[in-house]
Protein backbone atom coordinates (compact mmCIF):
# COMPACT_ATOMS: atom_id res chain seq x y z
CA UNK A 1 0.00 0.00 0.00
CA UNK A 2 1.47 3.36 -1.05
CA UNK A 3 1.80 6.20 1.44
CA UNK A 4 1.15 9.92 1.06
CA UNK A 5 1.98 13.09 2.95
CA UNK A 6 -0.25 16.11 2.28
CA UNK A 7 1.38 19.49 2.93
CA UNK A 8 -0.88 22.53 3.38
CA UNK A 9 0.51 26.02 3.81
CA UNK A 10 -1.66 28.52 5.67
CA UNK A 11 -1.57 32.22 6.34
CA UNK A 12 -4.45 33.92 8.17
CA UNK A 13 -7.22 31.79 6.69
CA UNK A 14 -8.41 29.59 9.53
CA UNK A 15 -11.83 29.36 7.86
CA UNK A 16 -10.51 28.00 4.56
CA UNK A 17 -8.02 25.74 6.29
CA UNK A 18 -10.71 24.18 8.47
CA UNK A 19 -12.88 23.46 5.43
CA UNK A 20 -9.94 21.93 3.56
CA UNK A 21 -8.95 19.69 6.46
CA UNK A 22 -12.57 18.68 7.06
CA UNK A 23 -12.84 17.59 3.41
CA UNK A 24 -9.75 15.41 3.80
CA UNK A 25 -11.07 13.92 7.05
CA UNK A 26 -14.42 13.14 5.39
CA UNK A 27 -12.82 11.29 2.48
CA UNK A 28 -11.53 7.84 3.50
CA UNK A 29 -8.39 6.78 1.68
CA UNK A 30 -6.71 3.44 1.07
CA UNK A 31 -3.20 4.87 1.25
CA UNK A 32 -1.18 5.49 4.38
CA UNK A 33 -1.97 9.18 4.92
CA UNK A 34 -0.36 11.92 6.98
CA UNK A 35 -1.32 15.59 6.83
CA UNK A 36 1.08 18.42 7.57
CA UNK A 37 0.02 22.03 8.08
CA UNK A 38 2.59 24.82 8.05
CA UNK A 39 1.21 28.01 9.55
CA UNK A 40 3.13 31.06 8.36
CA UNK A 41 2.85 33.21 11.51
CA UNK A 42 -0.91 33.72 11.24
CA UNK A 43 -2.57 36.15 13.64
CA UNK A 44 -6.13 34.85 13.25
CA UNK A 45 -5.84 31.79 15.50
CA UNK A 46 -5.27 29.34 12.66
CA UNK A 47 -2.82 27.21 14.65
CA UNK A 48 -5.23 26.98 17.57
CA UNK A 49 -7.98 25.80 15.21
CA UNK A 50 -5.74 23.02 13.93
CA UNK A 51 -4.74 21.93 17.42
CA UNK A 52 -8.30 21.88 18.75
CA UNK A 53 -10.27 20.58 15.76
CA UNK A 54 -7.72 18.47 13.89
CA UNK A 55 -5.33 16.97 16.46
CA UNK A 56 -4.25 14.28 13.98
CA UNK A 57 -2.54 16.90 11.82
CA UNK A 58 1.22 17.49 12.08
CA UNK A 59 1.34 21.23 12.81
CA UNK A 60 4.44 23.33 12.13
CA UNK A 61 4.24 26.92 13.37
CA UNK A 62 6.64 29.21 11.56
CA UNK A 63 7.64 32.35 13.51
CA UNK A 64 7.66 34.34 10.25
CA UNK A 65 5.74 34.48 6.99
CA UNK A 66 8.55 33.35 4.73
CA UNK A 67 6.34 32.80 1.70
CA UNK A 68 5.09 29.76 -0.17
CA UNK A 69 8.39 28.04 -0.95
CA UNK A 70 10.00 28.58 2.45
CA UNK A 71 6.85 27.53 4.28
CA UNK A 72 6.35 24.33 2.32
CA UNK A 73 10.04 23.51 2.64
CA UNK A 74 9.70 23.45 6.43
CA UNK A 75 7.41 20.44 6.07
CA UNK A 76 9.29 18.88 3.15
CA UNK A 77 12.53 18.77 5.16
CA UNK A 78 10.82 17.02 8.06
CA UNK A 79 9.09 14.54 5.78
CA UNK A 80 12.31 13.66 3.95
CA UNK A 81 14.05 13.14 7.30
CA UNK A 82 11.49 10.57 8.52
CA UNK A 83 12.80 7.02 9.09
CA UNK A 84 10.13 5.77 6.68
CA UNK A 85 9.14 8.66 4.44
CA UNK A 86 5.98 8.41 2.33
CA UNK A 87 6.05 7.39 -1.31
CA UNK A 88 4.40 10.60 -2.45
CA UNK A 89 4.00 14.20 -1.30
CA UNK A 90 1.05 16.40 -2.22
CA UNK A 91 1.31 20.19 -2.08
CA UNK A 92 -2.22 21.42 -1.43
CA UNK A 93 -3.58 24.94 -1.02
CA UNK A 94 -5.68 25.78 2.00
CA UNK A 95 -8.37 27.12 -0.34
CA UNK A 96 -9.16 23.71 -1.83
CA UNK A 97 -11.81 21.09 -1.16
CA UNK A 98 -10.80 17.47 -1.71
CA UNK A 99 -13.64 15.15 -2.75
CA UNK A 100 -13.80 11.50 -1.75
CA UNK A 101 -11.48 9.38 -3.87
CA UNK A 102 -9.32 12.26 -5.10
CA UNK A 103 -6.22 11.40 -3.07
CA UNK A 104 -6.45 7.71 -3.95
CA UNK A 105 -6.95 8.61 -7.60
CA UNK A 106 -3.72 10.61 -7.77
CA UNK A 107 -1.79 7.98 -5.82
CA UNK A 108 -3.10 5.24 -8.10
CA UNK A 109 -2.04 7.24 -11.14
CA UNK A 110 1.56 7.52 -9.96
CA UNK A 111 1.57 3.87 -8.89
CA UNK A 112 0.57 2.90 -12.43
CA UNK A 113 2.86 5.32 -14.32
CA UNK A 114 6.43 4.97 -13.06
CA UNK A 115 7.84 7.45 -15.60
CA UNK A 116 5.64 10.26 -14.24
CA UNK A 117 7.31 12.35 -11.58
CA UNK A 118 4.41 14.67 -10.78
CA UNK A 119 0.68 14.74 -11.45
CA UNK A 120 -2.07 17.27 -10.98
CA UNK A 121 -5.88 16.95 -11.12
CA UNK A 122 -8.54 18.92 -12.92
CA UNK A 123 -9.06 21.98 -10.70
CA UNK A 124 -12.48 23.59 -10.80
CA UNK A 125 -13.26 27.11 -9.63
CA UNK A 126 -16.39 27.93 -7.60
CA UNK A 127 -18.35 28.73 -10.77
CA UNK A 128 -17.49 25.32 -12.24
CA UNK A 129 -14.98 26.63 -14.76
CA UNK A 130 -11.48 25.26 -15.16
CA UNK A 131 -8.64 26.81 -13.18
CA UNK A 132 -6.41 27.47 -16.18
CA UNK A 133 -3.25 27.20 -14.09
CA UNK A 134 -3.75 23.46 -13.57
CA UNK A 135 -2.10 22.66 -16.91
CA UNK A 136 0.56 24.92 -18.38
CA UNK A 137 3.49 25.19 -20.71
CA UNK A 138 6.67 26.84 -19.53
CA UNK A 139 6.74 30.60 -20.27
CA UNK A 140 9.54 30.43 -22.81
CA UNK A 141 10.47 33.81 -24.32
CA UNK A 142 8.05 33.27 -27.23
CA UNK A 143 5.19 32.00 -25.04
CA UNK A 144 5.75 34.81 -22.52
CA UNK A 145 5.70 37.36 -25.36
CA UNK A 146 2.39 36.02 -26.70
CA UNK A 147 0.84 36.12 -23.25
CA UNK A 148 2.17 39.51 -22.15
CA UNK A 149 1.12 41.24 -25.36
CA UNK A 150 -2.41 39.80 -25.45
CA UNK A 151 -2.15 37.27 -28.27
CA UNK A 152 -3.09 34.36 -26.00
CA UNK A 153 -6.30 36.13 -25.04
CA UNK A 154 -7.11 37.04 -28.65
CA UNK A 155 -6.51 33.53 -29.97
CA UNK A 156 -7.44 31.08 -27.18
CA UNK A 157 -7.76 28.15 -29.63
CA UNK A 158 -4.33 28.63 -31.16
CA UNK A 159 -1.70 26.03 -30.26
CA UNK A 160 0.94 28.66 -30.84
CA UNK A 161 -0.45 31.76 -29.16
CA UNK A 162 -2.41 30.04 -26.36
CA UNK A 163 0.32 27.58 -25.42
CA UNK A 164 0.79 28.84 -21.85
CA UNK A 165 -2.63 27.87 -20.48
CA UNK A 166 -3.27 25.31 -23.24
CA UNK A 167 -6.79 26.61 -23.77
CA UNK A 168 -6.89 24.89 -27.17
CA UNK A 169 -7.12 21.49 -25.44
CA UNK A 170 -10.21 19.69 -24.14
CA UNK A 171 -10.05 19.98 -20.32
CA UNK A 172 -11.24 16.37 -20.00
CA UNK A 173 -8.28 14.91 -21.89
CA UNK A 174 -5.30 13.55 -19.97
CA UNK A 175 -2.21 15.39 -21.18
CA UNK A 176 1.52 15.43 -20.58
CA UNK A 177 2.32 19.04 -19.72
CA UNK A 178 5.24 21.19 -18.66
CA UNK A 179 3.69 22.04 -15.30
CA UNK A 180 0.69 21.56 -13.08
CA UNK A 181 -0.08 24.01 -10.29
CA UNK A 182 1.27 24.04 -6.73
CA UNK A 183 -2.29 24.40 -5.42
CA UNK A 184 -2.60 20.64 -5.92
CA UNK A 185 0.56 18.95 -7.12
CA UNK A 186 1.52 15.38 -6.20
CA UNK A 187 5.22 14.51 -6.52
CA UNK A 188 7.17 11.34 -5.91
CA UNK A 189 9.26 11.64 -2.77
CA UNK A 190 12.18 10.17 -4.72
CA UNK A 191 11.83 13.04 -7.20
CA UNK A 192 11.94 15.62 -4.40
CA UNK A 193 15.18 14.06 -3.18
CA UNK A 194 16.56 14.12 -6.71
CA UNK A 195 15.69 17.66 -7.78
CA UNK A 196 15.74 19.40 -4.39
CA UNK A 197 13.28 21.56 -2.49
CA UNK A 198 11.30 24.55 -3.72
CA UNK A 199 13.41 27.58 -4.61
CA UNK A 200 12.95 30.08 -1.79
CA UNK A 201 13.85 32.97 -4.10
CA UNK A 202 10.18 32.76 -5.14
CA UNK A 203 8.10 34.27 -2.33
CA UNK A 204 4.69 33.52 -3.84
CA UNK A 205 3.85 32.36 -7.39
CA UNK A 206 6.27 30.82 -9.86
CA UNK A 207 7.81 28.28 -7.50
CA UNK A 208 5.68 25.48 -8.92
CA UNK A 209 6.79 26.31 -12.47
CA UNK A 210 10.39 26.35 -11.34
CA UNK A 211 10.01 23.01 -9.55
CA UNK A 212 8.36 21.50 -12.63
CA UNK A 213 11.15 22.85 -14.84
CA UNK A 214 13.74 21.10 -12.69
CA UNK A 215 11.67 17.89 -12.54
CA UNK A 216 11.54 17.83 -16.35
CA UNK A 217 15.29 18.51 -16.54
CA UNK A 218 15.84 15.25 -14.67
CA UNK A 219 13.85 13.36 -17.28
CA UNK A 220 10.55 12.91 -15.44
CA UNK A 221 7.15 13.40 -17.04
CA UNK A 222 4.48 15.69 -15.61
CA UNK A 223 0.83 14.92 -16.30
CA UNK A 224 -2.49 16.73 -16.06
CA UNK A 225 -4.98 14.05 -15.02
CA UNK A 226 -8.66 15.09 -15.29
CA UNK A 227 -9.80 11.71 -13.97
CA UNK A 228 -9.50 13.37 -10.55
CA UNK A 229 -11.27 16.63 -9.69
CA UNK A 230 -10.39 19.00 -6.83
CA UNK A 231 -12.18 22.28 -6.10
CA UNK A 232 -10.17 25.49 -5.79
CA UNK A 233 -11.38 28.78 -4.32
CA UNK A 234 -8.61 30.57 -6.16
CA UNK A 235 -7.02 33.72 -4.75
CA UNK A 236 -9.14 33.48 -1.62
CA UNK A 237 -6.08 33.93 0.58
CA UNK A 238 -4.08 36.41 -1.49
CA UNK A 239 -7.11 38.63 -2.18
CA UNK A 240 -6.88 40.05 1.33
CA UNK A 241 -3.48 41.59 0.45
CA UNK A 242 -3.93 42.46 -3.26
CA UNK A 243 -1.07 44.95 -3.76
CA UNK A 244 1.67 42.69 -2.30
CA UNK A 245 0.18 39.75 -4.21
CA UNK A 246 0.30 41.63 -7.52
CA UNK A 247 3.91 42.58 -6.93
CA UNK A 248 4.84 39.05 -5.92
CA UNK A 249 3.17 37.66 -9.06
CA UNK A 250 5.13 39.86 -11.46
CA UNK A 251 8.34 39.52 -9.48
CA UNK A 252 7.98 35.76 -9.94
CA UNK A 253 7.57 36.21 -13.69
CA UNK A 254 10.78 38.23 -13.84
CA UNK A 255 12.66 35.75 -11.66
CA UNK A 256 11.61 32.71 -13.68
CA UNK A 257 12.59 34.32 -16.97
CA UNK A 258 15.92 35.56 -15.65
CA UNK A 259 16.75 32.21 -14.05
CA UNK A 260 15.91 29.92 -16.96
CA UNK A 261 15.82 31.90 -20.22
CA UNK A 262 17.48 35.32 -20.12
CA UNK A 263 21.02 34.03 -20.73
CA UNK A 264 20.01 32.38 -24.01
CA UNK A 265 17.52 35.00 -25.21
CA UNK A 266 18.43 37.89 -27.56
CA UNK A 267 18.81 41.17 -25.69
CA UNK A 268 15.99 42.87 -27.63
CA UNK A 269 13.51 40.12 -26.76
CA UNK A 270 14.67 40.15 -23.15
CA UNK A 271 13.98 43.87 -23.08
CA UNK A 272 10.52 43.45 -24.58
CA UNK A 273 9.64 40.73 -22.06
CA UNK A 274 10.84 42.82 -19.12
CA UNK A 275 8.91 45.80 -20.50
CA UNK A 276 5.80 43.69 -20.95
CA UNK A 277 5.99 42.40 -17.37
CA UNK A 278 6.39 45.94 -16.02
CA UNK A 279 3.52 47.34 -18.09
CA UNK A 280 1.23 44.48 -17.04
CA UNK A 281 2.20 44.99 -13.40
CA UNK A 282 1.49 48.72 -13.50
CA UNK A 283 -1.82 48.07 -15.26
CA UNK A 284 -2.82 45.48 -12.65
CA UNK A 285 -1.86 47.79 -9.78
CA UNK A 286 -3.73 50.72 -11.27
CA UNK A 287 -6.83 48.68 -12.06
CA UNK A 288 -6.83 47.24 -8.55
CA UNK A 289 -6.71 50.69 -6.99
CA UNK A 290 -9.68 51.83 -9.08
CA UNK A 291 -11.89 48.87 -8.16
CA UNK A 292 -14.26 49.00 -5.18
CA UNK A 293 -12.58 47.49 -2.13
CA UNK A 294 -14.89 44.45 -2.15
CA UNK A 295 -14.05 43.69 -5.77
CA UNK A 296 -10.26 43.90 -5.60
CA UNK A 297 -8.18 40.85 -6.24
CA UNK A 298 -4.58 39.88 -6.69
CA UNK A 299 -4.41 39.60 -10.46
Amino acid sequence: MSSLAVVILNYNRADLLADCLASIAAAPTRCGLSVWVVDNASTDGSAAVVRSQFPWVHLIESPINGGFSAGNNLALRRILALPNPPDYILLLNNDTIVPAGALDGLVDYLDQHPAVGAVGPKLLLPDGSLDLACRRSFPTPAIAFYRLFGLARLFPRSRRFAAYNMTYLDPDVETEVDSVVGACMMVRTAVVREVGLLDESFFMYGEDLDWAYRIKQYGWKIVYYPGVIVYHYKRAASSRRPIPSIRAFYDAMRLFHRKHYAATTPALLNGLIELGITVKELWALGRNLLLPSNARRAN
